[in-house]
């Protein structure tokens, strides 16, 4: 039912997505207390766990400045990057955790006439297939997999894939996705959205044509850029971009 109200929303306006987590989170002053130890300093995911009502206060934020979207904080919610905190092992718990506050917050705010929906953010990693990077295209469909079934169980509307520099990372979060999907017998929504350099592609040297020509097999539900260059720049690979997708941007 939440799926359908989302895609008929979106075929019909402009739905708002909420802004950066991260940088709202480093206005707050956050001692190494805070992320439970200088060992965990700096991993904002582990804030759901040590300091909600600091997360929980600003998806509020977002929500009453308007945001239709708002996404969970799991930018690094894989447990590749957990892994640099010593944190790998608890990263379903941790994504699992961030969709419910999510959830909660969204559902606070929800009313007939403005539904709000909430959406498991997937950041890229710190690594890169492209470049070798230190880890196996298996490790990185895992990771994703397994970051996919802590958000679903959480109650997500969608996933977004966002800020990919690699077109083959983005690859291997589809597969783990997909798998996740089967492993729980249910789908949500996906959305992909990319960083374009000033070179004019992603890092890892894909233009958007070429981005968008490999993942529309993803079938997303929307796709889009965030981050790199910057709004005016983004202007030219957007006007790319719409008349390529069958779907949103």
């Amino acid at each position: 039912m939440k799926q359908q109200i989302f895609n008929e929303l979106l075929a019909r306006k402009i739905l708002i997505l909420d802004g950066a987590m991260g940088t709202m989170l480093q206005q707050k002053d956050l001692s190494a207390e805070d992320f439970g130890g200088p060992e965990q300093e700096g991993c904002n995911e582990i804030l759901t766990l040590t300091r909600p009502h600091i997360v929980r206060d600003i998806h509020e934020a977002y929500l009453k400045a308007g945001a239709d979207i708002i996404e969970t904080n799991t930018f690094g919610g894989t447990n590749i990057v957990l892994g640099e905190y010593h944190l790998g092992d608890r990263d379903m718990e941790i994504n699992e955790a961030a969709a419910r506050l999510a959830r909660e917050a969204a559902d606070k705010w929800s009313t007939a006439e403005k539904p709000r929906f909430v959406a498991g953010s997937m950041g890229p990693t710190t690594k890169m297939l492209a470049f070798g990077g230190g880890i196996t295209f298996t490790d990185l469909e895992e990771a994703y997999c397994r970051q996919t079934l802590g958000l679903i169980k959480g109650g997500v509307d969608l996933l977004i894939v966002e800020t990919c520099q690699d077109t083959l990372n983005i690859k291997a979060a589809g597969l783990g996705i997909q798998r996740a999907f089967a492993e729980l017998g249910r789908e949500v929504p996906l959305v992909v959205s990319v960083t374009i350099e000033p070179s004019g592609t992603m890092l890892a040297g894909q233009n958007i044509e070429a981005l968008y020509i490999s993942i529309q097999h993803l079938k997303p539900v929307a796709v889009g850029m965030n981050c790199g260059t910057g709004a005016e720049l983004m202007n030219d690979h957007l006007r790319t971009l719409e008349g390529l997708a069958s779907c949103a941007v």
